[in-house]
């Protein structure tokens, strides 16, 4: 009687089995694919792999990085002595001193060469508006704007956007650096006209074109769009990078999103911060290259964190495709390879958040790297091209 209950048994768990989609086992596989994906841990617990181990030549890895070492950079003094000269009169704090150059390399995310001081928060002047593209993504992924493509007259109304002119400028304008926005920022204006203002920045007269029509780099421009991403959030964008992303990526607790002395507005009834999108005129976002690399390798695995989508799969590739003809290879605030132009020697699929000093950090999903190099001298075409001479 035992042995009778039991096959009955199994001849129902059978058929329940064959019952069951016929795709369980490409989810299966899947969910095994994705279980495989290594994410550091929080602070040093951080696996560091042999480069071997991940099919890279370690003598080739171990060459590119001591040439790395040798190119200190030259444009940024150590004690930022030289920041008025280069970029104009200072609106926010500058550190005393900062690293020398220093760099770390993930393959599959796992640390397979590190040098100089990856832990020193400095300012990263440009990578910075990567950031807050990033935010913007955020702000589109909540629905907090309907379309990139819509004016930003719409959503902001604190005069900024009112002018039959600047009433044309939308989001993704501003993401592009194609807004030609018309005004004044923190007591600089958008023409960047006046050595006193803009240093070696200084720039000659020219007429304004649509919104839309003219690439120009401009951190006035980009500081007018960090305003209206703190009018829409009412909270410091600091504070949401911290919630939505840098808290969940496990990133220190040393970083900071320094604003200029005077880029202080009410909302709400309250005084609130606004930031910058560089360090052009001193403050800016003071990072480690370890946290860097953090952020790089959360693009890196679109949007992804562990169990989490941080940010849309949607948006990060947005953020990173070539839009129109309209200015060089750039995504939204972020440099692109797409022409095999900025980096000859690297994939076209490959992109990075870049600054002055140089500030590099520099994401590659064909063979999945990401780098990270900091005050250096170069173009990081000559460290990628020896870093890529090492895959097998």
């Amino acid at each position: 009687m035992k042995f009778r209950n039991h096959f009955y048994l199994l001849l129902i768990l059978a058929c329940f089995s064959c019952a069951r989609p016929q795709n369980t086992t490409t989810e299966s596989n899947q969910q095994a694919q994705e279980a495989k994906v290594y994410y550091p841990g929080k602070g040093n617990n951080w696996e560091t792999r042999k480069p071997e181990a991940l099919g890279l030549d370690a003598a080739l890895l171990q060459q590119a990085v001591e040439w790395a070492k040798t190119q200190e950079t030259t444009q940024i003094q150590k004690d930022f002595s030289t920041q008025k000269e280069i970029f104009g009169e200072p609106l926010g704090p500058l550190p005393t001193t900062r690293a020398n150059t220093n760099g770390i390399i993930l393959k599959n995310g796992y640390i397979v060469a590190e040098w100089g001081d990856t832990k020193a928060a400095d300012p990263t002047y440009s990578v910075a508006k990567s950031f807050l593209s990033t935010i913007l993504g955020l702000t589109i992924d909540r629905g907090m704007i309907q379309s990139i493509n819509d004016p930003v007259a719409k959503y902001v109304k604190d005069g900024g956007y009112n002018s039959e002119h600047n009433s044309k400028v939308t989001w993704e304008h501003h993401a592009r650096q194609t807004s030609e926005w018309e005004g004044e920022m923190w007591g600089k204006k958008y023409d960047f006209v006046g050595k006193e203002a803009f240093g070696r920045g200084e720039r000659k007269p020219r007429e304004l074109q649509e919104p839309g029509n003219f690439y120009e780099y401009n951190d006035v421009r980009i500081n007018r769009f960090a305003l209206s991403l703190l009018r829409l959030w009412k909270k410091p964008l600091p504070e949401v990078l911290k919630n939505e992303i840098m808290d969940p990526i496990d990133a220190s607790e040393t970083w900071k999103w320094v604003p200029y002395r005077n880029s202080i507005v009410e909302i709400n009834g309250k005084q609130m911060p606004s930031v910058s999108g560089g360090t052009r005129w001193g403050g800016g976002l003071w990072i480690s290259a370890r946290d860097e690399a953090r952020f790089g390798y959360l693009f890196l695995r679109n949007g992804r964190w562990n169990d989490k989508q941080l940010l849309s799969e949607k948006w990060v590739k947005e953020a990173t495709t070539s839009r129109g003809t309209v200015g060089p290879d750039y995504g939204y605030l972020w440099w692109l390879n797409t022409e095999g132009k900025a980096w000859p020697d690297a994939p076209t699929t490959s992109y990075a958040a870049l600054g002055a000093g140089q500030n590099t950090v520099w994401v590659d999903p064909e063979h999945d790297i990401v780098i990270v190099w900091r005050w250096h001298n170069g173009n990081p075409n000559e460290l990628i091209k020896r870093v890529l001479a090492a895959v097998k």
